[in-house]
């Protein structure tokens, strides 16, 4: 069943922010799953970052089957975007897929069924799912859980991210200074998760819930963004005033997978682990925060 854009004037239940810069196929892959989903009432407010037209013939072609919002902002920061695109949500349940992923057919009919059936639930998320079949980049925790500070690097990731609109007002949206385009270029989703936890929302993650996406894991995108990834995820530690004991673990896992991949003569993926250390101990150290101009 499609989600139609035929009937404005009904609420849709779920929002979809999706901020797109430069991607057009993945796109039109991604759009083709949502005209797929089994739960059709939902809205997609696109965030256009390109500074051409090249989305104007897929918001056209889409736009008689999927109910759209196009937005266009001049900044290529994917926090400001999707803190541009939350003001036009006109659902109560909001969520941030990223323009290469790929839903499930599935995948908002659980969403919507999971806030039905826990109501003070702020918080859902799950992780990622390879296109290849099992769990994608990253570290997931296996089973069930609620998400706090102990789990929240190995429980959130922005595409499969869900919040009630009242949680996402109450933390007033993403730090623009994290995430891609931003001086620290990642993490902003644990970052909006740790805070919207610090303020009673309860945050629930299932590992059932999956959403595909590449797994870039050591290819050279990957050891190229290492720096700014890392840059990201030392920015929260230091924020949310992590113990020195965490902040320790974090920086000497890269150095490990530094030194066992130079015995193993594997240069791209030493080159990416020495990556993430400096951008690692960069973010955790740096003192000024600029946000992305």
């Amino acid at each position: 069943m499609a989600a139609s854009p035929n009937n404005p004037d009904r609420r849709p239940l779920v929002s979809l922010v999706l901020a797109t810069a430069g991607r057009v196929d993945p796109l039109a892959a991604l759009l083709d799953t949502l005209v797929a989903q089994e739960k059709d009432d939902f809205e997609i407010i696109l965030v256009d970052q390109n500074e051409d037209e090249r989305l104007a013939g897929l918001v056209a072609a889409y736009g008689e089957r999927l109910a759209i919002t196009h937005l266009r902002i001049p900044r290529r920061n994917s926090s400001v975007a999707r803190n541009a695109g939350l003001p036009h949500c006109r659902g109560d349940i909001v969520g941030f897929p990223d323009d290469d992923c790929l839903y499930l057919p599935d995948t908002l009919a659980r969403v919507v069924e999971a806030f039905r059936a826990e109501r003070m639930l702020g918080v859902l998320t799950g992780p990622a799912q390879s296109p290849e079949g099992g769990l994608g980049s990253g570290r997931w925790a296996p089973a069930r859980t609620p998400i706090g500070r102990h789990n929240v690097f190995t429980t959130v990731i922005c595409f499969n991210m869900f919040l009630r609109k009242e949680t996402l007002a109450a933390t007033g949206g993403f730090d623009e200074t994290l995430g891609v385009g931003a001086q620290f270029g990642s993490c902003e989703e644990n970052d909006l998760v740790m805070r919207a936890v610090q303020a009673d929302f309860p945050a629930r993650y299932d590992p059932s819930l999956r959403i595909v996406h590449p797994d870039k894991r050591l290819t050279r995108e990957a050891r190229d963004r290492a720096f700014r990834y890392g840059a990201g995820f030392g920015r929260v530690l230091r924020k949310h005033h992590f113990p020195l004991s965490v902040v320790g673990t974090f920086l000497v896992r890269p150095i490990g997978g530094f030194a066992a991949s130079l015995a193993r003569l594997r240069p791209l993926a030493a080159s990416y682990y020495a990556r993430t250390f400096c951008g690692r101990l960069y973010g955790y150290c740096a003192r000024e925060i600029r946000p992305a101009r």
